[in-house]
């Protein structure tokens, strides 16, 4: 069994992949199948925590660049590849039209300007490149990043809190943003944008599987099978590929 603590930054920037298990595979799979011909190309990871996708984006062959805000990571992402730079996605370092594939899994909800993030990234790709997004989904029942109560950081999953009213969620929880489907038209809204993909994932439940391995299998095939449902709405992540229109589009 492995047992996970939150680092001191977990409140404020979330904490990013440290271990490589079947959830992050899964996305990585994900990722593949939205980027096509265009996981050999020039790819930006936004957020990339301590470098896990980018370690594991290498055999594919592309040209792998990271940003990272938080700098002790950025120089933990530095053991893995030297293409890691100390950034903010509002204000990406790379002139317009650079990448052919641009990934955020769970980033824009612990940035200072999420709409900034995404014209960014929106600028920074070429005309037919595609961005690979994850985000919080606002119907989950939990609210996994921790809550603030009496003026003290509870981390873990927090149940029904994102189910409150905004603003009294928002109290609870002020350090991380959570989505529905009109909020993320609403980023993308005026944008060069087509989107290929729309939909919502469940998570990989690793955690569970560590202590309860059928239980956590049987738990995970079956939440997985509720994706092609209605019932999908309450899954973990926001899951959308969004393609850049082409000039003569």
């Amino acid at each position: 069994m492995t047992s996970y603590q939150p680092s001191a930054q977990a409140a404020e920037r979330g904490e990013p992949s440290y271990v490589w298990r079947a959830g992050q595979q899964r996305r990585l799979e994900m990722i593949k199948a939205a980027a096509g011909k265009r996981i050999k190309g020039k790819i930006l990871e936004i957020g990339c925590g301590v470098g896990l996708y980018l370690e594991h984006l290498i055999p594919f062959g592309g040209e792998l660049i990271g940003t990272e805000f938080d700098l002790p990571r950025a120089k933990q992402a530095q053991e893995k590849s030297d293409q890691i730079l100390g950034a903010a996605g509002e204000y990406l370092p790379f002139p317009e039209g650079t990448f052919d594939l641009i990934l955020s899994n769970e980033v824009i909800e612990h940035v200072a300007d999420d709409k900034l993030v995404i014209h960014d990234m929106v600028r920074t790709l070429k005309p037919g490149g595609r961005i690979v997004l994850f985000c919080p989904n606002r119907w989950y029942p939990f609210e996994t990043h921790g809550i603030y109560w009496r003026g003290t950081y509870r981390f873990g999953n927090k149940p029904l809190v994102n189910y409150l009213p905004l603003p009294y969620r928002n109290r609870l929880a002020p350090h991380v943003r959570i989505y529905t489907r009109k909020d993320l038209y609403a980023l993308f809204h005026d944008l060069p944008v087509r989107f290929i993909e729309r939909t919502v994932i469940f998570g990989g439940y690793d955690n569970i599987i560590d202590r309860f391995p059928r239980l956590g299998r049987c738990l995970r095939s079956i939440l997985y099978l509720l994706e092609k449902t209605p019932i999908r709405v309450l899954g973990l992540s926001q899951f959308w590929v969004i393609e850049k229109k082409k000039e003569t589009e």
